[in-house]
């Protein structure tokens, strides 16, 4: 499966300061941090960090990081989107491959 997901804290934390600058950084920092701990393969860009794995190993690394978000607001929002293919791997990259792959035959 591929998932991408995105989290982001708001509101004052129970512990410690908020940003004064009402940035996120530092929150999505520790999230990608544990993502990339993970030993899955993952991406991010400037919306979204996209884990390819097993079910349970994914929802896990998800679940990590949400909850490492959650010290920096006393709210966190989570955005999900899957693409769930049994069967398939290294789709991560391959399905970029193959668009491109298509972009460039339509070129010709």
């Amino acid at each position: 499966m591929l998932l991408a997901f995105s989290v982001a804290p708001s509101g004052q934390p129970s512990s410690g300061t908020a940003s004064t600058d009402g940035s996120v950084h530092d929150a999505v920092a520790e999230a990608v941090r544990i993502v990339r701990e993970s030993g899955l393969p993952n991406q991010t860009d400037s919306m979204f960090t996209t884990i390819e794995g097993e079910w349970d190993e994914v929802f896990d690394v998800v679940k990590r990081a949400t909850e490492a978000v959650g010290k920096y607001g006393n709210r966190v929002s989570l955005v999900i989107k899957a693409d769930i293919r049994p069967g398939y791997s290294g789709e991560l990259t391959g399905k970029v491959e193959r668009l491109e792959a298509a972009i460039s035959e339509q070129k010709d």
